[in-house]
């Protein structure tokens, strides 16, 4: 069952209409768990929580209310049993296109509903020249990462991985990538966005003293690693088994590594 809330009351016509026709906002995806004694939890909630304040501040010049927030997750939690996804979407009734000025307290939507579940096979990725507009914000102008994904899919690929410009490697159409050299892990740098899995998965590394580092990766190095994996908050180290003409062997140790330091952060109670 899904369930979509606005400011804590169920979405009317008006607000499904006016988020169609207005492409302007900010949001985030996460996965809530439920607790033996029925309480919800997120992990990386605290993430969540400052990506939409950020998101608030700098697209509507106002942060939504925190208590708020997770209270009308809660509420839209109140169908779900076990666990579920959760999108938390910032918007404005006061912005369109002919009056985009308007600045405050941003609308929140909520939605509910089942979880989402991992890729069962390796992808194969396509690589693309291409940036997301503003891509420090995860925000709703989709456009362009759904073309290239489709474009990817249509020539037999999985999915699509993007490079600046300059051939650097930043991040998928909606995951980050993660590359394994010997016994470190490498997290491309680049406009992108900081995703909350890979910063779950990198605090894991950490606690258990894996090496890693972030920094620039060129395309021309892609064949230097020895295997590679895509992460968001739904999709916890899926392996990747060819990046256009690049192979990798599959390493079932790496994911299991991946998953532990995801699942070695606890669910912060909503």
């Amino acid at each position: 069952m899904l369930t979509l809330l606005v400011n804590g009351a169920p979405a009317g016509q008006d607000d499904l209409l006016h988020m169609a026709l207005v492409n302007y906002g900010a949001f985030t995806s996460m996965q809530a768990e439920q607790g033996a004694d029925g309480v919800w939890g997120v992990r990386g909630l605290d993430l969540h929580l400052a990506r939409l304040r950020e998101g608030g501040l700098e697209l509507f010049g106002q942060a939504p209310d925190e208590g708020e927030v997770r209270r009308w997750i809660g509420q839209a939690l109140r169908d779900q049993s076990g666990a579920a996804s959760v999108r938390v979407s910032l918007f404005s009734r006061m912005i369109s296109v002919r009056n985009p000025s308007a600045r405050g307290t941003p609308d929140v939507m909520v939605m509910a509903g089942p979880p989402a579940a991992d890729p069962t096979e390796a992808l194969k990725l396509r690589v693309s020249r291409y940036v997301r507009e503003i891509p420090h914000l995860k925000h709703v102008a989709t456009f362009g990462l759904i073309r290239e994904r489709r474009e990817a899919m249509a020539a037999g690929d999985d999915d699509v991985l993007f490079a600046d410009d300059n051939g650097r490697v930043t991040e998928g159409s909606i995951w980050n990538i993660g590359f394994l050299k010997g016994d470190t892990v490498v997290w491309p740098q680049g406009p992108m966005l900081a995703g909350t899995g890979q910063a779950l998965i990198q605090r894991g590394l950490e606690a258990v003293d894996v090496a890693t580092e972030q920094r620039w990766v060129g395309l021309p190095e892609l064949p230097d690693f020895d295997a590679a994996f895509i992460v968001n908050a739904a999709m916890i180290g899926v392996p990747v088994a060819a990046i256009g003409a690049v192979r990798y062997a599959e390493r079932p140790d790496l994911t299991m590594l991946v998953k532990n330091a995801w699942r070695s952060n606890p669910c912060q109670p909503l």
